[in-house]
């Protein structure tokens, strides 16, 4: 055979990968192997859940009773399992989980940004005034920690898709890092693990045998020494073969082996599903796996029920998504249950394994909602806000049953402790044991993962 005559997807099928498989690097970022003992080594993850659209602080996790009408919403403050720690009526799971979680209430945007695009780009890349080829904070971690075990170092749960400004600039391409750090993605609208035809992506599905396999990549490799490609290429080829012909992996997508009544508590939707596949891909060995917040559609609602990246963006008729407080698809009477349901699971399921302090849960969207709310044609909505809005941290270290920072009376500005998209940043790297000091960039030392400061009164 003469190699130079050999095609790149040639050489990718001799070596049993997709040139499909090849356009979603982050799957083969990851260092393949374990301990020295022969043990998985217990290795800190971070599930980060992305509310795409950016849900209201006001309805959710910092309501205000006291303000007028047009400020508060309709719904009122419950008591939790932590005493004098409220949250929304419709998060009657989460309220007896309270101790298991902090919630932040003084997340703020420095500058007026009031678009998904950039305020995503900010909130992902975990710094403030981000430049345009900033990595995001999964890429970043695939680098500098990636993972000891079978398995990506960096997974997203359904792409944000359809109008592009629900898409931060960077999702797809590990930024300055390049494209061995970004993520795999996994699944969509209508592929996803609550549907009994759920499909893993096509890097998992191995059709040869392992032994042919290990013939075909030696052949490759033979012809590889003998052509003028990069290392950078064959690494990635090597790590990707490695990944394709792993068990853990394609064992983490089985969500249907998981028992029932635990698919139910979790909820039988796209965000409940994909939630209890996170958890099952941190127990594989991935490091970092971002759920898109899509609550997938309303059963009250089959028209208009938007990209799946875009449940809380919830502007009311202005944009034609129907009322805010209304149970469509862009209705918190619908998402609210929907996220209480799988965030409580989400919390109880990896308490339950021993995995809790092990793996940080965090939980928010890009920017917050407008105080007061806008009334269209008798149908109302809340426009985007970037000035104040609220997260949640559950394990990882974290400390339960605690507010951080406080917003002001009708939720507007931040009134105590503001913290910056660098400061959470910071926070995430200290959680997963990685210092936020250290440097890293596409070619060598040169920028602190984050400029900011981690939150350190979160911690226990």
């Amino acid at each position: 055979m003469n190699a130079p005559t050999l095609s790149r997807r040639r050489l990718l099928q001799l070596g049993g990968l997709s040139a499909l498989s090849m356009g979603s690097p982050g799957m083969v970022a990851a260092r393949v192997g374990g301990s020295d003992s022969g043990k998985p080594a217990k290795e800190k993850a971070c599930i980060f859940i992305l509310l795409c659209g950016g849900p209201s602080h006001l309805d959710t996790w910092d309501l205000k009773p006291s303000a007028p009408a047009e400020i508060r919403g309709p719904y009122n403050p419950i008591a939790t399992a932590v005493p004098g720690m409220r949250i929304s009526e419709l998060h009657t799971r989460l309220a007896q989980q309270t101790k298991h979680f902090s919630l932040i209430r003084s997340m703020t945007h420095p500058g007026n940004i009031s678009n998904h695009f950039d305020a995503m780009h900010n909130l992902l890349s975990g710094q403030a005034g981000a430049s345009l080829d900033s990595p995001y904070i999964g890429s970043v971690l695939s680098k500098v920690r990636p993972s000891e075990r079978n398995g990506a170092s960096y997974v997203w749960l359904i792409k944000c898709v359809g109008d592009p400004v629900f898409c931060a600039p960077n999702l797809a391409t590990g930024g300055n890092l390049g494209a061995p750090y970004a993520p795999l993605f996994v699944g969509a609208a209508d592929n996803h693990p609550a549907m009994k035809t759920f499909k893993a992506p096509d890097v998992f599905e191995v059709r040869e045998t392992p032994a042919r396999m290990t013939d075909r990549r030696s052949l490759l490799e033979s012809i590889e020494r003998s052509r003028s490609e990069g290392g950078n290429w064959r690494d990635i080829h090597g790590k990707g073969f490695e990944l394709a012909t792993s068990p853990g992996p394609r064992e983490a997508f089985k969500v249907e082996r998981e028992d029932p009544k635990l698919r139910d508590r979790y909820g039988n939707n796209a965000l409940g599903q994909n939630l209890l596949l996170a958890r099952r891909l941190v127990e594989s060995g991935v490091g970092f796996v971002t759920v898109n917040g899509w609550t997938g559609p309303s059963p009250t609602q089959v028209q208009n029920n938007g990209p799946p990246s875009s449940s809380w963006d919830m502007h009311g008729a202005e944009m034609g998504m129907g009322n805010a407080f209304g149970n469509g698809s862009y209705g918190m009477g619908y998402c609210l249950p929907v996220l209480d349901h799988a965030l409580s699971a989400l919390i109880e399921d990896l308490k339950d394994r021993g995995m809790l302090d092990d793996t940080l849960i965090v939980c928010m969207g890009e920017f917050g909602r407008t105080p007061r709310i806008n009334q269209n044609n008798g149908i109302p909505g809340r426009q985007h806000w970037p000035h104040c809005y609220s997260a949640i941290l559950a394990g990882g270290g974290i400390s339960g049953g605690m507010v951080y920072g406080e917003s002001d009376k009708i939720g507007a500005y931040v009134k105590d402790k503001p913290v910056k998209p660098q400061d959470f940043s910071a926070t995430i790297y200290h959680a997963l044991g990685v210092n936020y000091e250290s440097k890293v960039t596409k070619d060598g030392l040169s920028k602190p993962l984050s400029t900011g400061q981690p939150l350190l009164d979160l911690f226990a």
